[in-house]
């Protein structure tokens, strides 16, 4: 069956790789370059396959071997290639029933990336921005972009709210499994005897909609407009340029005030009240297709607690994956990618195991 499904693949394959040679695709620019995503998208599988073929054939030929030759040396020797070959082989199909899961249609997506200081006050709210500045590093190491729509700071270099959109390659894949309450415990500036308090802020990690992800008419949004106001209420705009939306269906509440120009604030709203109504859909969906919601894989969950960093010994853990790193310093410059690359590999042994069931 397996076998079957995966030749079946690799026919369109090959089809497809017949297609990006025809020239008539070749002058359809929009068809030559669906076919060419397409194509692209099966390689991995493809390959995966192929190997598999030849390990399978190399497995056959050694048990040929154990079965007509004589020679005891080198029919133990075919015993030896067999036991790693069916390792390997093991391994290939592990790695092809992974490339056959369902795809994640939002890993393609730019992000809108919202971190809200949570308990802890002052110092939650410093907390924040060093988070901010982990993901500002994050996509500096990645040559992703990053732009910030909406930003809520303290008077002392923290951060009440911000909001930023991280575009790039393939950036919702990355960045998917940071939603959630991120803890912190450390020795605050402000605290003159040396104790170590325990802070907690909210990170979210939500796919940019689209409009045809989530249409929003007109007619469904209150449109505010207001002076801008700095830390401290200290004016930072003589004119009305901040914008509130209110999406009246829902209630939910948006407000940008980061532009000087009331178009910009508005545009830059519409965009982050997209992407939560396009979350709030999909949530939705996740509770339908699931009893109980502790069995998904990759919801990403806001209310959950998930990472603490721990400042005095300097250490990370990750509570999902019981995983704990001892370079703190250089996880807040940025250097995520062994967190990232352990998550992904949990959650898609999660997946295979819900799979298997």
């Amino acid at each position: 069956m397996l076998i079957d499904r995966l030749e079946s693949i690799e026919k369109k394959y090959l089809e497809l790789e017949a297609r990006l040679s025809d020239p008539e695709v070749i002058k359809n620019q929009e068809q030559f370059q669906l076919a060419a995503k397409e194509h692209a998208d099966l390689a991995p599988l493809v390959k995966a396959f192929r190997r598999l073929q030849l390990v399978r054939k190399d497995i056959e030929t050694n048990q040929t071997l154990l079965k007509t030759e004589t020679e005891e040396d080198i029919r133990e020797l075919a015993r030896e290639e067999i036991q790693d070959l069916k390792t390997k082989l093991a391994e290939l199909e592990e790695e092809i029933r992974f490339l056959l899961l369902p795809q994640d249609p939002n890993d393609e997506k730019n992000i809108l990336l919202e971190i809200r200081a949570g308990t802890g006050g002052e110092e939650a709210a410093l907390f924040a921005a060093d988070l901010f500045r982990m993901y500002s590093r994050f996509v500096e190491r990645h040559n992703l972009k990053i732009e910030i729509l909406s930003h809520n700071p303290t008077g002392i270099g923290g951060i009440k709210e911000i909001i930023a959109l991280i575009s790039g390659a393939r950036v919702y894949s990355q960045l998917k499994y940071e939603s959630g309450v991120h803890r912190v415990q450390r020795v605050p500036a402000t605290e003159s005897q040396g104790r170590i308090h325990t802070s907690a802020v909210t990170v979210a990690i939500l796919p940019e909609a689209e409009d045809v992800d989530v249409h929003i008419s007109p007619e469904e949004i209150r449109v505010d407009v207001f002076r801008s106001s700095g830390p401290g209420g200290q004016s930072v705009n003589t004119t009305d340029s901040a914008v509130r939306l209110t999406h009246l269906p829902t209630g939910m509440v948006v407000t940008c005030q980061d532009e000087k120009s009331q178009h910009k604030n508005k545009a830059k709203a519409l965009k982050v009240l997209q992407a939560r109504l396009f979350d709030m859909k999909q949530q939705e969906q996740h509770q339908k297709m699931a009893q109980d919601r502790k069995s998904q894989v990759g919801t990403g969950d806001r209310s959950e607690r998930i990472r603490t960093y721990n400042y005095p010994q300097g250490r990370i853990t990750d509570h999902r994956l019981g995983l704990t790193l001892y370079r703190l310093e250089a996880f807040l410059d940025g250097d995520l990618d062994e967190m990232i690359n352990a998550l992904a590999s949990y959650f898609r042994t999660e997946a295979l195991k819900q799979q298997a069931a």
